[in-house]
């Protein structure tokens, strides 16, 4: 399974649509384990680009800060699941968090 972090200066960025670049992490999940690790500079910020853009690279959940509201409904509609509101820093770590069932996160910061 393929999951995408947004990130800007290193670690999870904390606006999704105004991040630096991914982190697309490639996780063998009967294992629970990071199998890959890539990071790829964002393509910028165009309303409905992002989630058909990281469909196309194998994206199965994103999992983000804050996000506004269409951009979540977007992420659906390719068939992207969301995870919004998470409070770890380090993208790696909130994957293996998110799959270990120990992610801990708080509100959406994004309110629009």
């Amino acid at each position: 399974m393929r999951y995408a972090i947004p990130m800007s200066d290193g670690v999870v960025a904390t606006h999704f649509g105004h991040c630096e670049q991914f982190a697309l992490i490639d996780v063998d999940e009967a294992r629970k384990a990071v199998v890959g690790r890539e990071i790829i500079p964002s393509p910028g910020h165009e309303p409905g680009l992002l989630p058909v853009w990281l469909a196309e690279k194998g994206v199965s959940v994103i999992i983000a800060s804050g996000m506004g509201s269409r951009a979540q409904n977007l992420f659906k509609q390719n068939r992207i699941r969301v995870i919004i509101g998470t409070l770890e820093g380090d993208p790696e770590r909130a994957v293996l968090d998110y799959i270990n069932g120990t992610l801990a996160t708080g509100d959406n910061i994004c309110d629009h």
